[in-house]
């Protein structure tokens, strides 16, 4: 019953936040509701316990009670990224599939080593000492684009379809190499040995990504198939239901990758099925419910995200790291995107324009913050919990507001077409 009454809380909340915002803010749902969930949060944070000392303490009981790592990395996420997976058009990763790939792989990698040295050498000079390892922990956990986010806020921005798939592919995607990277460098640093060996690692990220796009694919080739023989609006919502909540059962108990399975799950089923004449109600209300499903939790999600300042203590002296931190990883994700492509072949090879979307689109959400959550508490993940904190804000904020003005489709069709002329002269 506690957990009932706190979900039905989070959604009572969500539901008054997106309506103020709708009537005044106007900014995008989920970045509105973040929004005020982060101005409510910093009123009761520093007037709650004279002004409101109920409000303050139910809400502050609330988000303290509820395990936001294992709500998002092991519920919400998986209906999500299924979600997101399903609107995906396969022909159009296939054209994009080089990039996403490297940039999912490689990118995380060169990001979490850039962003660990970064924060290293730059922390102290604002009388913050963050041991190596947690540098480098901060640069596994927030690397990942978040899918949640990116997914969101693309659909507000004015993007070319190829430059969609590019990010959102990447997103989709790159949190089976980024997890497997976290979890080697969380277990170095809370003292336990772990096997450093190429062979070891990689072995590791095979079972961990490639078991999940396996499983994935096999529950979305056996739900397809059964959906095939029973075309019934009512009957394909819920096997699709139980694709995402049984698929991540059997995901877990196999310890592989639950988000990357729903992910291959959700590709198979939505290109899949376009291959045989579903009745256009059962369509219909298939594609309306996963919309539906989508927006409510990414409500849920963002008001969350908002309400977590409620739990990190004294963020306002970690402001300053914060602000090198968000340069920091900025600079590591242009790193992450200009240094790969400068080794694509030239019909792969991406326009200055192209990078500076892909740079500025990769944005932070929830999956980084529940990763520092997870991290066994201590002076040192304080610090990396609260400049994630950071980052993830003025990521969705800043970054989700202006990346329509900065995807100038215009001016990226136009470079595209001098690059086709002459493609050794781009980047």
């Amino acid at each position: 019953m506690e957990l009932y009454y706190s979900f039905s809380a989070l959604i009572v909340l969500a539901s008054i936040f997106s309506y103020l915002n709708y009537r005044f803010l106007k900014l995008p749902s989920t970045i509105g509701i973040m929004v005020i969930a982060i101005v409510v949060s910093i009123f009761l944070v520093s007037f709650g316990e004279v002004v409101l000392p109920r409000t303050f303490g139910h809400l502050n009981n609330l988000m303290n009670g509820i395990d936001f790592t294992e709500v998002l990395m092991g519920a919400m996420l998986n209906f999500l990224l299924f979600a997101g997976g399903i609107h995906i058009n396969i022909d159009d990763l296939k054209e994009q599939l080089w990039p996403v790939v490297i940039f999912s792989t490689v990118g995380v990698v060169i990001s979490t080593f850039v962003v660990g040295f970064g924060v290293y050498y730059l922390l102290p000079l604002v009388g913050l000492q963050l041991p190596f390892i947690y540098c480098l922990l901060f640069g596994a956990l927030i690397s990942p684009t978040d899918p949640v986010a990116v997914l969101s806020i693309l659909k507000q921005a004015n993007v070319s379809k190829a430059l969609e798939t590019k990010v959102a592919g990447e997103s989709l995607f790159n949190d089976g190499v980024a997890v497997v990277i976290f979890t080697v460098v969380l277990q170095l640093a809370i003292g336990n040995k772990v096997d450093l060996r190429v062979e070891s690692i990689g072995i590791l990220l095979l079972k961990e990504a490639g078991g999940g796009i396996l499983l994935g694919v096999v529950l979305g080739w056996i739900t397809s198939k059964l959906m095939r023989e029973v075309d019934d609006y009512i009957i394909s919502v819920l096997v699709t239901l139980s694709v995402v909540m049984g698929g991540y059962l059997i995901a877990r108990q196999m310890h592989i990758s639950g988000p990357l399975t729903m992910v291959a799950a959700g590709l198979f089923m939505g290109n899949f099925n376009v291959k045989f004449k579903m009745k256009s109600i059962t369509q219909d209300y298939l594609i309306k419910f996963w919309e539906l499903i989508d927006e409510i939790l990414n409500a849920v999600l963002f008001l969350f995200i908002g309400f977590e300042l409620l739990i990190i203590k004294d963020l306002k002296h970690f402001m300053i790291p914060g602000i090198i931190s968000i340069i920091v990883v900025l600079f590591a994700r242009f790193i992450s995107i200009w240094g790969p492509t400068k080794f694509m072949p030239s019909h792969t090879r991406f326009s200055p324009q192209t990078v500076k979307v892909l740079v500025w689109g990769g944005i932070r959400g929830g999956v980084s913050i529940a990763l520092a959550l997870s991290i066994p508490k201590n002076e040192n993940s304080t610090i990396v919990l609260s400049i994630t904190y950071c980052v993830v804000v003025f990521s969705i904020i800043v970054q989700g507001l202006t990346i329509a003005k900065v995807a100038n489709p215009k001016k990226i069709e136009k470079e595209e077409e001098l690059r086709s002329i002459t493609p050794d002269d781009n980047i």
